[in-house]
């Protein structure tokens, strides 16, 4: 029985079968994709900034647990319920255009429209891990898939 030395820089080897020889094989199994962790979107009206400048492009992470419960203990959201997901949405928004920081005051100052696909968007893709959605033509009756990331209204 021959032993292999095994350096860091060869560790993707240990998934791979090694024949009598000490050879290393080459039908590895497939490896499986990369966990997406964020995801793009596009605002249906946008956030208005100070100077006039609309921002409609932006990604949002997953959420993780400390996410979900860190608002929990916040007093705005003790005396208002309602400001949880204004709260949620500062955290995981990661960009929105060309704003510099995301935070809870830009939350607060976007339209109701916008907060209302924004946390859609969140529910889709911390509960299902994606944004597509499969839906059916009224007119036809036939199955495809949109993504709801899409563009802006009416876009897919």
């Amino acid at each position: 029985m021959r032993r292999r030395v095994i350096g860091l820089d060869s560790l993707d080897e240990l998934a791979e079968p090694v024949d009598a020889a000490g050879g290393v094989g080459r039908s590895s199994p497939a490896r499986e994709p990369a966990l997406r962790t964020e995801f793009e979107f596009e605002l249906p009206r946008g956030y208005v900034d100070g100077e006039g400048v609309v921002h409609r492009h932006g990604r949002m992470r997953l959420a993780t647990a400390r996410d979900e419960l860190r608002p929990q203990i916040d007093l705005r959201v003790k005396e208002n319920p309602g400001y949880l997901s204004v709260l949620l949405l500062s955290m995981v928004i990661t960009e929105l255009g060309a704003v510099d920081e995301v935070n809870v005051g830009v939350v607060e100052r976007m339209y109701a429209t916008d907060i209302a696909f924004l946390q859609d968007f969140y529910r889709r893709i911390n509960s299902e891990g994606h944004t597509r959605a499969g839906v059916t033509c009224p007119s036809c009756g036939s199955g495809f898939e949109v993504d709801l990331a899409g563009g802006r209204l009416g876009e897919s």
